[in-house]
């Protein structure tokens, strides 16, 4: 009976392993996707700012996967925690207790470095909408004439760059929220486990890179603005 229940302790440990094996590799894959996320050739209502037959299709499948993968490696620490519940009705080892923790912060890690990918991707996507709808109103104003339409034009590029300006304060506010949760949960996990430093070290360098990433997207949001403002 006894090698039974270990059979299965090892069971649900090789699950969750190779679960998190594959939610890594996707999540690397998410993150690669957010940041392909580029501006096409020419903007119009033929060739749209994304190509939503491609990129976006790719966005949702790999989120839904992603998702299913989260539920299943939860499902997998729920039976791990039964089972150190039930394996008599003396107190589990400290061995398995430590082995279940550490799952489920990894699961706690994926599901949030998750969200931020996923809501940084939806911004970037936000932003390129309103850009492609600038540049279509530029078009629009370079094939007619009249005072009132440019007036007209110099007040949408006016919203529209302010829309801008909100989205990517939003998302500025949203990844400090995000990034300031993450912070305090690994250095107080860095205080009781000094074994995930490396950890720490690992989410400090996408820190970086995301801030990178953003602030690349902002560069060039702005330097596309001022080129069709003064073509």
């Amino acid at each position: 009976m006894m090698a039974e229940m270990g059979n299965l302790w090892e069971d649900y440990r090789k699950q969750a392993r190779q679960l998190e094996n594959e939610i890594d590799l996707k999540l690397i894959s998410f993150s690669k996707l957010g940041t392909n996320f580029s501006f096409s050739d020419t903007y119009s209502d033929k060739s749209p700012l994304l190509n939503k037959n491609g990129s976006e299709h790719m966005f949702e499948t790999m989120e839904m996967e992603i998702e299913q993968l989260l539920a299943k490696l939860t499902e997998v620490n729920d039976h791990m925690a039964e089972y150190t519940q039930s394996i008599s009705s003396a107190s589990p080892s400290a061995a398995l207790l430590h082995t279940l923790k550490r799952h489920r912060d990894i699961l706690q890690d994926y599901s949030q470095e998750f969200q931020k990918t996923k809501a940084n991707i939806t911004a970037i996507r936000e932003r390129e909408d309103l850009l492609g709808s600038v540049h279509r109103d530029i078009n629009a104003y370079k094939n007619s004439s009249g005072l009132n339409r440019r007036t007209d034009l110099y007040l949408k590029e006016h919203e529209h760059i302010r829309n801008v300006a909100i989205a990517t304060k939003e998302s500025l506010d949203f990844q400090k929220k995000t990034l300031s949760g993450i912070t305090q949960t690994i250095n107080s996990l860095a205080n009781r486990f000094p074994m995930i430093n490396s950890l720490m070290q690992r989410i400090h360098i996408r820190k970086r890179r995301d801030s990178i990433i953003l602030a690349s997207v902002i560069a060039t949001c702005i330097i596309v603005l001022l080129l069709y403002m003064f073509h």
